[in-house]
């Protein structure tokens, strides 16, 4: 069993109904069990594009699969709820993004797959969240930076319970 972070973000429709649907999701993945989830928080889009706000969050699971297999596993979670990637690969609007941020101690790039996540350490948005539900002394497995506390951003605001 291993233990894994993943990011959940939508900017379209209704949001929070799109993150509980992606966790449900999510806890009937073989094997898989949801040991925490962060509150969610309301975010402006990265850079200031201009798009409807994110509710964000992240999660912490324990599951058997592989890496490539979780992602796999979230990839079809995305296509069942509709979310439509670009042919061009460009970002934008989503009614769901999962993302893996960290597998274990692992560090893995691959083609379609790198762990950890490369903009973690970048985005207010998953940091926050993370350290809502970071293991006690977490830390990213290649720079060494805590992510079990982050500092308060502007642009990331705590909303309600799910």
């Amino acid at each position: 069993m291993e233990t894994a972070y993943l990011a959940l973000g939508s900017n379209l429709d209704n949001r929070r109904a799109f993150l509980r649907a992606a966790v449900a999701a999510l806890g009937r993945v073989a094997g898989t069990r949801l040991l925490a989830q962060s509150s969610i928080y309301e975010t402006v889009p990265e850079g200031n594009a201009p798009e409807p706000l994110y509710l964000n969050a992240v999660l912490r699971l324990e599951t058997p699969l592989k890496a490539r297999q979780l992602l796999d596993s979230c990839l079809d979670i995305e296509r069942i709820l509709g979310r439509v990637r670009p042919a061009d690969g460009a970002k934008g609007a989503r009614v769901i993004d999962i993302d893996l941020l960290l597998f274990g101690e692992e560090t893995i790039d691959e083609p379609g797959l790198q762990v950890p996540h490369p903009a973690l350490l970048a985005r207010p948005f998953v940091r926050i969240p993370l350290a809502d539900v970071a293991t006690p002394g977490l830390c990213h497995p290649q720079t060494g930076d805590r992510l079990d506390k982050s500092s308060p951003d502007p642009g990331v605001r705590r909303l309600p319970d799910w």
